[in-house]
């Protein structure tokens, strides 16, 4: 088996990760649309290798810091998009292209409190894999790195656990901010989350490799303690536009969480 190297690559509003082996490479998750080029420079400046050498590019939910920038990579090199194995796409009907706007919305927001300059965030709102997959499988062309269902922030969410290391990528599962890990926003089931936090913690990994943070050990009582404070009621934008009316807190703590990654 061919040794594995991952890089974390800062991105528009979170971090992107960079699996290098010495004949192929793997993106986990799609990142921002102009994160594009970020990604493509390192391939072709840092690396000195061809953006051909870009094999699967990783989906772990629709939302546009991770789905994003796939569509384009996929035109640029070649790659493959892999994704969760959904009978129907998340930005379905009329309430989903709405939706769609409000996370494009929510991203421009955070990535404002970050002080990053105006980039094009629109990307289409249907994603159209070439591969999809389920709890177990392999990832396609890289035998090493096993997909796990984690969802509860969306209906499908996506982990990536790279067995001969341990190493796994959350994508939002848990966020960290400058001094402690917190739930993402939107929770759209609660019971969900909690059995995705509890599958990652029974992992026991080396590392976790956050969206909204970067690589970094976390131990069993952390888990616990994210588990214990996890939201007991569904947090969507709905939730927040009722809260807000009433003085409440929802997408401003998402955006902040995005703002504060550490």
């Amino acid at each position: 088996m061919n040794l594995c190297e991952i890089v974390r690559i800062e991105g528009y509003v979170q971090s992107s990760y960079l699996a290098i082996y010495p004949d192929k490479l793997l993106l986990l998750d799609g990142c921002c649309r102009p994160d594009v080029p970020v990604v493509l420079d390192y391939i072709l400046k840092t690396l000195g290798r061809p953006v051909s050498d870009l094999k699967v590019v990783l989906v772990s939910h629709m939302h546009p810091d991770h789905a994003g920038g796939a569509i384009k990579l996929r035109k640029q090199t070649g790659c493959l998009i892999v994704s969760a194995d959904k009978p129907q796409q998340w930005y379905k009907g009329i309430g989903g292209r709405l939706m769609h706007l409000a996370d494009m919305g929510m991203a421009h927001f955070a990535a404002k409190r970050m002080g990053r300059v105006f980039e094009i965030l629109w990307y289409p709102p249907h994603l159209h894999a070439d591969i999809t997959v389920q709890d177990g499988d392999s990832v396609p062309k890289f035998a090493d790195w096993q997909i796990l269902e984690t969802p509860g922030h969306t209906d499908r969410d996506l982990s990536f656990f790279h067995l001969p290391s341990r190493q796994v990528y959350t994508g939002d599962l848990i966020i960290k901010l400058k001094r402690k890990f917190v739930a993402p926003f939107p929770v759209y089931d609660p019971k969900v989350y909690i059995r995705s936090l509890q599958k990652i913690k029974d992992l026991n990994p080396s590392n976790v490799m956050m969206a909204h943070g970067r690589s970094l050990p976390i131990d069993a009582a952390t888990f616990d303690l994210l588990i214990t404070q996890a939201p007991e009621h569904p947090r969507t934008v709905k939730d927040t536009i009722r809260h807000k009316l009433l003085g409440g807190q929802g997408i401003d703590s998402y955006s902040q969480n995005l703002s504060k990654k550490g």
